[in-house]
C-alpha cells in the first residue's frame, strides 16, 4: 500500500511542479513584455511641431460686411395701397385671376380618395 501512496504522491508533485513552472513562465513573459513596452513608452520623444504646419490648411478669417438696416420708403401709405391693389380678391376663381394652368389631379386628396375607394372584386377567385 505504501508504494501506491508513494506513486500517487510523486505524480501529484510532478503535476504541481509543472503547473508552477507554466504559471511562473507565463507571468515572467508577461512582465518582460510589459517592462519592454513601458521602457519604449518612456524613451519615446515626440517630434517638435512645425511652426508653419497650418499654412495652406487653415483659411484666413475675415469678418463679413456689416449688414445695412432696411430703408423705410418715404411714402409708405402709397406703397401699401399699391400692394393691396395687387392682392387677389377672396372668392374669385384662381385660374381666371392668375391665368394658372388646370389643377393637377395627383394631389394628396386624390390619393386618399383612391385609397378609401372599394377595391374591385377579382373575377374567377372564389
Amino acid at each position: 500500500m505504501s508504494s501506491t501512496v508513494l506513486r500517487q504522491a510523486s505524480s501529484a508533485a510532478r503535476a504541481f511542479s509543472r503547473q508552477a513552472a507554466f504559471s511562473t513562465s507565463a507571468a515572467a513573459r508577461k512582465d518582460f513584455v510589459q517592462e519592454l513596452y513601458i521602457k519604449e513608452l518612456k524613451s519615446y520623444k515626440a517630434p517638435p511641431p512645425a511652426k508653419d504646419a497650418h499654412v495652406g490648411v487653415v483659411k484666413q478669417y475675415s469678418m463679413p460686411p456689416t449688414p445695412k438696416p432696411p430703408v423705410v420708403p418715404a411714402d409708405l401709405a402709397s406703397e401699401l395701397t399699391a400692394y393691396d391693389a395687387t392682392e387677389p380678391v377672396e372668392g374669385a376663381p384662381k385660374a381666371a385671376a392668375a391665368g394658372a394652368p388646370e389643377q393637377l389631379t395627383t394631389g394628396a386628396d386624390t390619393f386618399l380618395t383612391f385609397l378609401e375607394a372599394d377595391e374591385p372584386k377579382a373575377e374567377g377567385h372564389h
